[in-house]
């Protein structure tokens, strides 16, 4: 197994679930009979298995596999933002496609994609948004959820680190104070 894959739970929109490998990136391909995209997932018992991207709701990439638990094993027990998010990226709000069960409606998520050329990367060549959830400290690192998946998505916020303040026109003009502090001493004095 080559050190760049990573331990994923894959998650069918009907529920289920499929622990394995898959890289960080560029894993999605055309499958060869038709236009259908599918992942190449490398199982827990080594055989590569063939999951066609319209059927996935959203990849995690988690640090234990958890198997003890058929229900969630990726553990994304916290879905939305407690508060604004404090890492730079954009907030994005996306609800997943379905039908909404009568006690429910349909499920929202929450989670900061790059602020950078990588987020068109992403849409561009895996179909799909890489987040970051919004609880980094669960089993679940990162997620990616294809573009097949997303039946709505709102930006709610671009997070940025804060900004330096920027010089003033024309201050670079003013001398310091410290360039006239010994301007006015007699050459043989020395500054304590």
């Amino acid at each position: 197994m080559s050190s760049a894959h990573k331990k994923v739970i894959v998650r069918r929109l009907h529920g289920d679930t499929l622990a394995g490998y898959l890289p960080l990136s560029g894993f999605v391909r055309f499958r060869a009979s038709g236009e259908d995209r599918v992942i190449d997932l490398l199982d827990l018992s080594g055989r590569v298995t063939q999951v066609a991207l319209q059927d996935i709701k959203h990849i995690c990439y988690v640090r234990d596999f958890n198997l003890n638990d058929p229900v969630a094993p990726e553990r994304l027990t916290r879905k939305t933002f407690l508060a604004r998010p404090r890492t730079e990226g954009l907030w994005l709000r996306l609800t997943f496609r379905g039908q909404p069960s009568p006690t429910s409606e349909l499920e929202q998520f929450e989670g900061l994609a790059p602020l950078d050329l990588s987020l068109m990367d992403d849409i561009l060549h895996d179909a799909g948004l890489f987040l970051l959830p919004p609880d980094v400290r669960s089993n679940t690192q990162r997620i990616y959820i294809p573009r097949s998946a997303i039946s709505e998505l709102q930006l709610l916020a671009v997070i940025t680190t804060p900004s330096r303040k920027k010089p003033l026109p024309g201050s670079s003009s003013i001398p310091s104070l410290q360039e006239d502090l010994f301007r006015n001493l007699p050459p043989n004095a020395k500054p304590n």
